[in-house]
């Protein structure tokens, strides 16, 4: 990646352990699509009150070369994401999916060029 991952912590605590996690996250996208310009992650813990527990936001920015932005906007209706490594892994797995339909359709692309 070009640019380190910027990582916030806003109305919780930071974590060295989940911050180690994110990081493994984008580093398996990374992996797959190598070409990450930057990463942007933020992990929100909101003041209001909800009948179940109060629920974890994460929002991830990710710019492609190419393809702009992915984002993933959590807005917290998730009830299992009270629990922060769930509501962290769902986000990145909604990028992770985002890469991969956008290589898929760029290597489709380049198939039907080559043809």
């Amino acid at each position: 990646m070009q640019i380190p991952i910027e990582l916030s912590f806003h109305g919780c605590d930071h974590s060295d352990a989940l911050e180690r996690e994110i990081r493994a996250h984008v580093t398996k996208i990374e992996e797959f699509y190598g070409r990450i310009m930057s990463c942007r992650v933020v992990v929100e813990l909101p003041h209001k009150s909800h009948a179940q527990g109060k629920l974890f936001h994460v929002n991830v920015d990710m710019a492609l070369p190419g393809a702009g932005h992915v984002v993933h906007n959590d807005r917290g209706q998730d009830p299992a994401h009270t629990e922060i490594h769930v509501a962290v892994r769902d986000a990145f797995n909604a990028v992770e999916a985002q890469v991969k339909k956008i290589v898929t359709k760029r290597r489709d692309e380049e198939r039907q060029a080559a043809s």
